[in-house]
């Protein structure tokens, strides 16, 4: 309860926030970083707060954009064992010990979520988005993937395989958009949210 009536005193007045998730392992040279770096740093521009997970790697590269642009840059980091640590650049940062109170929090202060390439907690994140929205426990935002080659894939098995199958209805793909430019997912979360 205490990690809940921290975060909600931290978050309470911030702008409009875009959560952005992707792989802890991406390193500063990896093109997803400058993406998500250029991205944060965009939506900052535009008055959008980013929040990430407050760690190394994609969220790294969008705190570093947001705080730089002069943004409300918020990590919300988690405490595991291995490879998350707290990154530098965010300039608002909440520690959290329950996944659940984190993952609350993402999706409470998010007007769009975007996902860079990720493993098993992007996944979790992004499905987690995804039966919200489908099961209307949250009003529909943007969910946005970036990286047409890696989310291909998955996007054809979605269409091939649990469409098909009658595991989801067709129009449960339209709440995902694959965007691959930063400037266009900037202007496709404008289309629907004015800050």
């Amino acid at each position: 309860m205490a990690e809940f009536v921290e975060a909600i005193d931290a978050l309470s007045k911030i702008q409009p926030a875009v959560t952005i998730f992707g792989s802890a392992r991406v390193k500063a040279e990896d093109p997803c970083y400058k993406k998500a770096e250029i991205l944060a740093q965009r939506l900052a521009q535009k008055g959008f707060s980013i929040i990430t997970g407050g760690g190394p790697g994609i969220m790294e590269a969008a705190n570093k954009g947001a705080a730089e642009a002069g943004g409300k840059s918020i990590g919300m980091n988690i405490r595991l064992p291995f490879e998350q640590k707290p990154n530098p650049y965010a300039n608002i940062t909440i520690d959290y010990k329950y996944f659940f109170v984190r993952k609350v929090m993402f999706v409470k202060y998010a007007v769009a979520y975007v996902i860079f390439p990720g493993g098993f907690g992007t996944m979790d994140e992004l499905f987690e988005a995804l039966t919200l929205i489908q099961t209307k426990r949250i009003k529909s935002f943007p969910v946005i993937l970036i990286g047409k080659e890696y989310w291909g894939g998955m996007i054809n098995w979605l269409k091939n395989t649990m469409v098909n199958e009658g595991k989801i209805m067709a129009g449960d793909l339209d709440f995902i958009q694959i965007i691959d430019d930063p400037e266009e997912a900037v202007k496709h979360i404008q289309k629907f949210v004015i800050v």
